[in-house]
Protein backbone atom coordinates (compact mmCIF):
# COMPACT_ATOMS: atom_id res chain seq x y z
CA UNK A 1 0.00 0.00 0.00
CA UNK A 2 1.23 3.48 -0.84
CA UNK A 3 1.98 5.62 2.20
CA UNK A 4 -0.48 8.28 1.09
CA UNK A 5 -3.21 5.63 0.80
CA UNK A 6 -2.36 4.51 4.33
CA UNK A 7 -2.55 8.08 5.65
CA UNK A 8 -5.69 9.08 3.77
CA UNK A 9 -7.51 5.89 4.76
CA UNK A 10 -6.99 6.74 8.43
CA UNK A 11 -8.04 10.34 7.85
CA UNK A 12 -11.19 9.29 6.02
CA UNK A 13 -12.05 7.14 9.03
CA UNK A 14 -12.05 10.33 11.10
CA UNK A 15 -8.82 9.63 12.95
CA UNK A 16 -6.30 12.27 13.93
CA UNK A 17 -2.84 10.86 13.26
CA UNK A 18 0.33 11.16 15.30
CA UNK A 19 3.78 11.11 13.72
CA UNK A 20 7.11 10.97 15.51
CA UNK A 21 9.95 13.07 14.09
CA UNK A 22 13.51 11.80 14.56
CA UNK A 23 16.58 13.84 13.66
CA UNK A 24 19.47 11.53 12.63
CA UNK A 25 21.95 14.05 14.07
CA UNK A 26 20.46 13.79 17.58
CA UNK A 27 21.12 10.09 18.26
CA UNK A 28 22.85 7.04 16.80
CA UNK A 29 21.04 4.91 14.19
CA UNK A 30 20.62 2.13 16.76
CA UNK A 31 19.08 4.55 19.25
CA UNK A 32 16.78 5.90 16.54
CA UNK A 33 15.59 2.36 15.87
CA UNK A 34 14.82 1.86 19.56
CA UNK A 35 12.96 5.17 19.72
CA UNK A 36 10.93 4.37 16.62
CA UNK A 37 9.99 0.98 18.06
CA UNK A 38 8.81 2.63 21.27
CA UNK A 39 6.86 5.25 19.31
CA UNK A 40 5.13 2.58 17.22
CA UNK A 41 4.21 0.63 20.35
CA UNK A 42 2.80 3.84 21.85
CA UNK A 43 0.51 4.23 18.83
CA UNK A 44 2.38 6.59 16.51
CA UNK A 45 1.20 6.20 12.91
CA UNK A 46 4.46 6.99 11.10
CA UNK A 47 8.08 7.98 11.65
CA UNK A 48 9.37 11.15 10.02
CA UNK A 49 13.13 11.40 9.58
CA UNK A 50 14.82 14.77 9.10
CA UNK A 51 16.30 17.84 10.73
CA UNK A 52 16.79 21.56 10.30
CA UNK A 53 20.23 21.20 8.73
CA UNK A 54 21.80 19.09 5.99
CA UNK A 55 22.32 15.45 6.91
CA UNK A 56 25.18 13.05 6.25
CA UNK A 57 24.02 10.54 3.64
CA UNK A 58 25.50 7.56 5.46
CA UNK A 59 23.90 8.58 8.76
CA UNK A 60 20.53 9.12 7.09
CA UNK A 61 20.64 5.71 5.38
CA UNK A 62 21.74 3.89 8.52
CA UNK A 63 19.11 5.63 10.64
CA UNK A 64 16.29 4.72 8.28
CA UNK A 65 17.50 1.13 7.95
CA UNK A 66 17.64 0.81 11.73
CA UNK A 67 14.10 2.17 12.06
CA UNK A 68 12.81 -0.18 9.35
CA UNK A 69 14.41 -3.12 11.14
CA UNK A 70 12.62 -2.29 14.39
CA UNK A 71 9.10 -1.29 13.34
CA UNK A 72 6.68 -1.66 10.45
CA UNK A 73 4.97 1.73 10.36
CA UNK A 74 5.87 3.99 7.39
CA UNK A 75 9.12 5.94 7.39
CA UNK A 76 8.80 9.32 5.67
CA UNK A 77 11.72 11.61 4.89
CA UNK A 78 11.21 15.17 6.15
CA UNK A 79 13.85 16.83 3.94
CA UNK A 80 15.91 19.97 4.33
CA UNK A 81 17.49 19.82 0.89
CA UNK A 82 17.78 17.67 -2.22
CA UNK A 83 20.74 15.91 -0.63
CA UNK A 84 18.49 14.49 2.12
CA UNK A 85 17.28 11.46 0.18
CA UNK A 86 17.45 7.74 0.92
CA UNK A 87 16.24 4.75 -1.04
CA UNK A 88 15.45 2.96 2.21
CA UNK A 89 12.52 5.22 3.16
CA UNK A 90 8.92 4.52 2.20
CA UNK A 91 8.06 8.07 1.12
CA UNK A 92 9.21 11.67 1.18
CA UNK A 93 7.35 14.87 1.90
CA UNK A 94 7.82 16.85 -1.31
CA UNK A 95 7.32 20.11 0.47
CA UNK A 96 7.63 23.74 -0.47
CA UNK A 97 8.22 26.34 2.24
CA UNK A 98 5.56 28.72 1.01
CA UNK A 99 6.70 31.67 3.12
CA UNK A 100 10.41 31.36 2.36
CA UNK A 101 12.17 34.40 0.88
CA UNK A 102 14.53 32.03 -0.96
CA UNK A 103 13.65 30.33 -4.22
CA UNK A 104 15.76 27.38 -3.08
CA UNK A 105 13.13 26.38 -0.52
CA UNK A 106 10.19 27.26 -2.73
CA UNK A 107 11.25 25.29 -5.81
CA UNK A 108 15.03 25.16 -6.27
CA UNK A 109 15.86 22.14 -4.11
CA UNK A 110 12.82 20.37 -5.53
CA UNK A 111 14.18 20.72 -9.07
CA UNK A 112 17.49 19.24 -7.93
CA UNK A 113 15.86 16.26 -6.25
CA UNK A 114 12.87 15.41 -8.43
CA UNK A 115 14.61 13.08 -10.89
CA UNK A 116 16.56 11.40 -8.09
CA UNK A 117 13.33 10.76 -6.18
CA UNK A 118 11.89 9.07 -9.27
CA UNK A 119 15.03 6.99 -9.76
CA UNK A 120 15.09 5.90 -6.11
CA UNK A 121 11.44 4.86 -6.27
CA UNK A 122 10.45 7.10 -3.37
CA UNK A 123 6.79 8.01 -3.05
CA UNK A 124 6.44 11.82 -3.05
CA UNK A 125 3.71 13.33 -0.87
CA UNK A 126 3.21 16.98 -1.76
CA UNK A 127 3.00 19.43 1.10
CA UNK A 128 2.74 23.16 1.64
CA UNK A 129 5.02 24.07 4.55
CA UNK A 130 4.30 27.26 6.49
CA UNK A 131 6.62 28.45 9.28
CA UNK A 132 4.94 30.30 12.13
CA UNK A 133 6.56 32.33 14.92
CA UNK A 134 8.88 31.65 16.64
CA UNK A 135 10.15 29.45 13.78
CA UNK A 136 13.42 28.48 15.48
CA UNK A 137 16.28 27.01 13.40
CA UNK A 138 14.11 26.02 10.45
CA UNK A 139 13.07 29.66 9.97
CA UNK A 140 16.70 30.74 9.93
CA UNK A 141 17.85 28.02 7.54
CA UNK A 142 14.81 28.37 5.29
CA UNK A 143 14.90 32.20 5.27
CA UNK A 144 11.26 32.29 6.30
CA UNK A 145 9.12 35.40 6.28
CA UNK A 146 7.50 34.26 9.50
CA UNK A 147 3.75 34.16 9.90
CA UNK A 148 2.84 35.89 13.16
CA UNK A 149 1.25 33.80 15.90
CA UNK A 150 -1.96 35.77 15.59
CA UNK A 151 -1.81 36.36 11.82
CA UNK A 152 -4.66 34.00 11.09
CA UNK A 153 -5.53 35.52 7.72
CA UNK A 154 -1.95 35.04 6.50
CA UNK A 155 -2.00 31.40 7.64
CA UNK A 156 -5.35 30.83 5.92
CA UNK A 157 -4.06 32.39 2.70
CA UNK A 158 -0.92 30.25 2.62
CA UNK A 159 -3.01 27.15 3.33
CA UNK A 160 -5.31 27.97 0.44
CA UNK A 161 -2.27 28.42 -1.80
CA UNK A 162 -1.25 24.87 -0.91
CA UNK A 163 -4.75 23.60 -1.63
CA UNK A 164 -5.05 25.45 -4.94
CA UNK A 165 -1.65 24.19 -6.05
CA UNK A 166 -3.01 20.68 -5.55
CA UNK A 167 -0.83 19.80 -2.56
CA UNK A 168 -2.07 16.95 -0.41
CA UNK A 169 -1.21 18.50 2.98
CA UNK A 170 -0.49 21.82 4.63
CA UNK A 171 1.92 21.91 7.57
CA UNK A 172 1.88 24.66 10.23
CA UNK A 173 5.34 24.61 11.82
CA UNK A 174 6.38 26.54 14.93
CA UNK A 175 9.89 25.08 14.75
CA UNK A 176 11.68 22.24 16.48
CA UNK A 177 12.11 23.02 20.17
CA UNK A 178 9.77 26.01 20.02
CA UNK A 179 8.76 27.32 23.45
CA UNK A 180 5.21 27.74 22.13
CA UNK A 181 3.30 25.68 19.60
CA UNK A 182 1.00 27.06 16.91
CA UNK A 183 -2.16 28.34 18.60
CA UNK A 184 -5.38 26.32 18.47
CA UNK A 185 -7.06 29.47 17.13
CA UNK A 186 -4.76 29.48 14.09
CA UNK A 187 -5.30 25.77 13.53
CA UNK A 188 -9.05 26.26 13.70
CA UNK A 189 -8.94 29.18 11.27
CA UNK A 190 -6.94 27.14 8.77
CA UNK A 191 -8.87 23.88 9.17
CA UNK A 192 -12.16 25.71 8.61
CA UNK A 193 -10.76 27.29 5.45
CA UNK A 194 -9.17 24.41 3.53
CA UNK A 195 -10.33 20.94 2.59
CA UNK A 196 -6.86 19.37 2.64
CA UNK A 197 -5.55 17.86 5.91
CA UNK A 198 -3.73 20.15 8.34
CA UNK A 199 -0.47 18.98 9.95
CA UNK A 200 0.78 20.77 13.08
CA UNK A 201 4.25 20.50 14.63
CA UNK A 202 6.76 22.30 16.80
CA UNK A 203 6.62 22.84 20.55
CA UNK A 204 3.94 20.23 21.30
CA UNK A 205 5.02 18.64 24.58
CA UNK A 206 1.94 17.75 26.60
CA UNK A 207 -1.22 15.66 26.15
CA UNK A 208 -3.25 18.79 26.87
CA UNK A 209 -1.59 20.70 24.02
CA UNK A 210 -2.07 17.81 21.60
CA UNK A 211 -5.71 17.47 22.61
CA UNK A 212 -6.37 21.20 22.17
CA UNK A 213 -4.84 21.20 18.68
CA UNK A 214 -6.82 18.09 17.74
CA UNK A 215 -10.03 19.71 18.93
CA UNK A 216 -9.17 22.78 16.86
CA UNK A 217 -9.02 20.69 13.69
CA UNK A 218 -5.48 19.35 13.33
CA UNK A 219 -5.47 16.17 11.25
CA UNK A 220 -1.88 15.17 12.04
CA UNK A 221 0.11 16.01 15.19
CA UNK A 222 3.91 15.81 14.96
CA UNK A 223 6.22 15.60 17.97
CA UNK A 224 10.01 15.55 17.82
CA UNK A 225 11.71 17.46 20.62
CA UNK A 226 9.48 15.67 23.12
CA UNK A 227 11.03 12.29 22.33
CA UNK A 228 14.54 13.77 22.31
CA UNK A 229 14.05 15.21 25.79
CA UNK A 230 12.39 12.16 27.33
CA UNK A 231 14.26 9.14 28.65
CA UNK A 232 11.54 6.50 28.35
CA UNK A 233 9.42 7.79 25.51
CA UNK A 234 6.86 4.98 25.43
CA UNK A 235 4.70 6.10 28.40
CA UNK A 236 5.10 9.77 27.44
CA UNK A 237 3.91 9.21 23.89
CA UNK A 238 1.22 6.79 25.02
CA UNK A 239 -0.35 9.52 27.17
CA UNK A 240 -0.08 12.12 24.41
CA UNK A 241 -1.47 9.85 21.69
CA UNK A 242 -4.27 8.67 23.99
CA UNK A 243 -5.27 12.32 24.45
CA UNK A 244 -5.39 12.78 20.67
CA UNK A 245 -7.46 9.63 20.18
CA UNK A 246 -9.89 10.57 22.95
CA UNK A 247 -10.70 13.88 21.26
CA UNK A 248 -10.81 12.27 17.83
CA UNK A 249 -13.13 9.49 19.02
CA UNK A 250 -15.46 11.92 20.81
CA UNK A 251 -15.78 14.03 17.67
CA UNK A 252 -16.69 10.92 15.67
CA UNK A 253 -19.35 10.03 18.26
CA UNK A 254 -20.78 13.56 18.08
CA UNK A 255 -21.03 13.36 14.30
Amino acid sequence: MLVWDYISKKLRAGLTLHMTLLDPDKQSPAEAGEMACAAAEAGSDAIMVGGSTALCQETLDETIRSIKDRCDIPVIIFPTAASCLSRFADAIYFMSMLNSKSLDFLIGEHKKGAVVIRELGLEPISMGYVVVEPGMKVAEVGKADLVGRNAYDDARAYALVAEYFGMKLVYLEAGSGAPEHVTPEMVRAVSETVIIPVVVGGGIRTPEAAAALTAAGADVIVTGTLVEETGDIRPTLTRLISAIREVSDSEQDDS
